[in-house]
């Protein structure tokens, strides 16, 4: 069962599709989330999940007060049960979910700036792809933004872009999330 942890929604049960995604456990988003209010960038921010899956990390982000969070999700079965997930917790206000490749809606110019990103792709996602999606973002990010990338333990740092530099790096178990924000923040 996966559960919201902490906020307005917090202790809320969500839905998880049945196959092809990996929610980020609770005791993996709880600390991740501890660190994210730490540096204050949840609160009022704009929050972009990209491989959202169940949405469980984005939806979190609205919970813990985030202004608006973009779920983007390519399966389809993924993208209806993050909407299931919105309605059903009372969350259309703030939370918008978008059913295309991550790959694909990192490229595209950001309305408003980013103020934290959330990358959690399939763990056998090629690492050039995940290059190419972390460029596709820098772009679109304010100049406080944080990105986060969950990755499994056995895979190497992500390569980051020239506009992105990684400031801290924490592991979980087989989980290893990698923080990295703006060069010259």
């Amino acid at each position: 069962m996966t559960r919201v942890v902490a906020g307005t929604v917090g202790g809320r049960t969500l839905a998880v599709p049945r196959a092809g995604t990996r929610p980020t456990s609770e005791r993996v988003r709880e600390a991740l989330f501890s660190r994210l209010e730490h540096l204050d960038v949840v609160d009022g921010a704009r929050v972009l999940d990209l491989y959202a899956g169940s949405g469980a990390l984005g939806i979190e982000a609205a919970s813990r007060g985030a202004a608006h969070v973009t779920l983007v999700e390519a399966a389809r079965d993924a993208a209806d049960v993050c909407r299931r997930n919105v309605t059903t917790l009372g969350l259309a206000a703030t939370v918008q979910v978008v059913a295309e490749k991550a790959e694909r809606f990192s490229q595209r110019a950001a309305v408003a700036p980013w103020d934290l990103v959330l990358v959690d792709p399939p763990y056998d996602l090629p690492e050039e792809d995940l290059a190419a999606v972390l460029g596709g973002v820098g772009p679109g990010l304010s100049a406080h933004a944080v990105v986060v990338v969950e990755r499994a333990s056995r895979t190497p740092e992500p390569t980051w872009p020239t506009a992105l530099v990684r400031f801290d790096r924490r592991a979980y178990g087989d989980t290893v999330m990698w923080f990295a924000e703006l060069s010259g923040s």
